[in-house]
């Protein structure tokens, strides 16, 4: 999610544990992990990222999209349709599909507390740090296989349909960077500042996310030229804008203000 989405994106209207479950950033909610992926899904409806009777992605990619067990995601869904939030098709034009007037007090209570906002934003700040740090060293060490690769991945976004495979390459192409600048045990450290971050996510129009990769393709030119400072600060504007397109964001207006 970069400067495009926000650009775009406004609000419309009103198996194991996820880091917005487990208590790991001081502050946060304690939230269990089925509810944490209700959470993200209804506020992507509330926002109107998912549109009234838009098909979600396939249940297994629904939970490879959000970060979580198939049957998280799996009971998560089912409890959204038992409230109405989404309903659910037989037959070959089946699947799980946004309701057309999902309940508007179930959506009302499936929203971020301001110390989950606070704390997401504390979080993008700190994989801001890193994100710098490892497209510094990338520019320097990239081989040429990891750049091929990375522009694969480019295409690969470029030709999802949704928003889970997007965001399955997405996450294999900043992994890789990370991996690229050869920084040692520090990448273990970012990847796993990578995973919290992607635990949050919620999804977006497939349209606003291609608009997104232009920063990663921009971002492969970059590193194939040995520009490290252009790739620093397309990586910079990359992780920054979050604060403004992630949902703590979004649910605030798009203001990017910080919950005190």
């Amino acid at each position: 999610m970069t400067r495009q989405l926000e650009d775009t994106a406004s609000p419309a209207s009103p198996g194991g544990a996820s880091p917005i479950g487990s208590g790991a950033l001081a502050g946060i909610d304690r939230r269990s992990a089925i509810d944490a992926v209700r959470l993200r899904i209804g506020m992507a409806i509330s926002l109107g990222l998912l549109k009234p009777g838009e098909r979600l992605p396939d249940q297994e990619d629904v939970a490879l999209g959000l970060s979580v067990s198939p049957i998280t995601a799996r009971r998560a869904l089912a409890s959204l349709a038992d409230q109405g939030v989404v309903v659910r098709r037989r037959g070959r034009a089946g699947g799980t599909f946004v309701a057309e007037e999902p309940p508007r007090d179930v959506l009302a209570e499936l929203t971020a507390s301001p110390a989950e906002s606070q704390a997401v934003n504390r979080l993008v700040d700190r994989r801001l740090l890193f994100e710098c740090a490892v497209t510094h060293y990338a520019a320097v060490n990239a081989t040429a296989e990891q750049l091929d690769e990375l522009e694969r991945l480019t295409r690969d976004m470029a030709e999802s349909t949704d928003w889970s495979a997007y965001h399955q390459a997405d996450e294999q192409f900043h992994q890789l960077v990370g991996t690229a600048s050869c920084l040692g045990t520090a990448v273990g450290v970012y990847h796993e500042t990578l995973a919290e971050l992607y635990a949050y996510f919620i999804p977006y129009p497939i349209e606003l996310l291609h608009k997104s990769n232009c920063d990663h393709v921009e971002l492969v030119a970059a590193l194939r030229a040995g520009d490290g400072d252009t790739a620093v600060e397309i990586s910079r504007k990359h992780v920054d804008i979050l604060h403004r397109t992630m949902f703590m964001g979004l649910a605030d207006g798009g203001s990017g203000s910080t919950p005190t």
